[in-house]
């Protein structure tokens, strides 16, 4: 086993006080090695609430404050928390299709969207193989709200953050197993990479110059409001 897949770096800050004291308080330690990632898994799910963040790179403590993040961002998290457990996990890169995020970032501010966004989903090591965790992205109560909002759609649905073959059941929950909610919009493999510091600094974030400036001050502060009402939404 690569000792880099247990390694701090400066986006997974596992020994950062924040982190370490959730850890502590929460007495993950105490678990056993499948409930010790579940535990780690359904808190950046649910109590990380889908949202956007100022950069991809931030972080994981960062995040924690935040308290919402992406697909990016609760996955600096997982993976903080993970390592902070003493449990392997590494980083995989991806582009997905600016379309799935149609519905969560609003049509006025969509052009702001490139054609393919930078996506990534964490991989543990458990039992001997590797699995695949994306799931964790969007927090039970959003999506159940757009269930509600879209029941008439069962299987293939892409949109508000979501692209599956299985709307109406998707595997989200930690149960030894890939979990999913994005892998049908993705466009690119860009592999696996020990940590998201090594991805950012080849491939870049999602944003530069004129855009990213006006994304961290003002547009996704615009999304944000938009997503908290999706999910609210009765």
């Amino acid at each position: 086993m690569n000792n880099n897949y247990l390694k701090k770096t400066n986006i997974i800050n596992f020994e950062h006080s924040s982190i370490q004291a959730l850890i502590k308080n929460r007495k993950w330690q105490q678990l056993n090695e499948y409930d010790k990632i579940g535990a780690a898994y359904q808190f950046v799910k649910d109590e990380i609430v889908f949202g956007y963040n100022q950069s991809d790179d931030i972080s994981a403590s960062d995040v924690l404050a935040d308290g919402y993040g992406q697909c990016n961002t609760k996955g600096n998290l997982l993976m903080a928390l993970l390592r902070g457990l003493a449990i392997p996990c590494r980083f995989h890169g991806f582009t997905i299709d600016q379309q799935l995020q149609k519905g969560a970032i609003p049509s006025y501010v969509f052009w702001l969207a490139p054609k393919y966004i930078i996506h990534s989903w964490v991989e543990v090591y458990y039992d001997g193989r590797w699995i695949n965790l994306e799931g964790f992205i969007l927090d039970s109560q959003y999506l159940t709200s757009l269930q509600q909002q879209f029941s008439q759609i069962k299987n293939d649905f892409c949109g508000y953050g979501v692209a599956t073959t299985c709307f109406s059941s998707p595997d989200t929950d930690w149960r030894g197993a890939d979990t999913y909610i994005q892998k049908e919009g993705i466009h690119d493999d860009f592999g696996v990479y020990d940590s998201p510091d090594e991805f950012y600094l080849e491939k870049g974030t999602n944003l530069s110059g004129v855009k990213r400036w006006l994304y961290r001050r003002m547009i996704r502060h615009l999304i944000n409001l938009n997503v908290v009402k999706i999910r609210n939404k009765k």
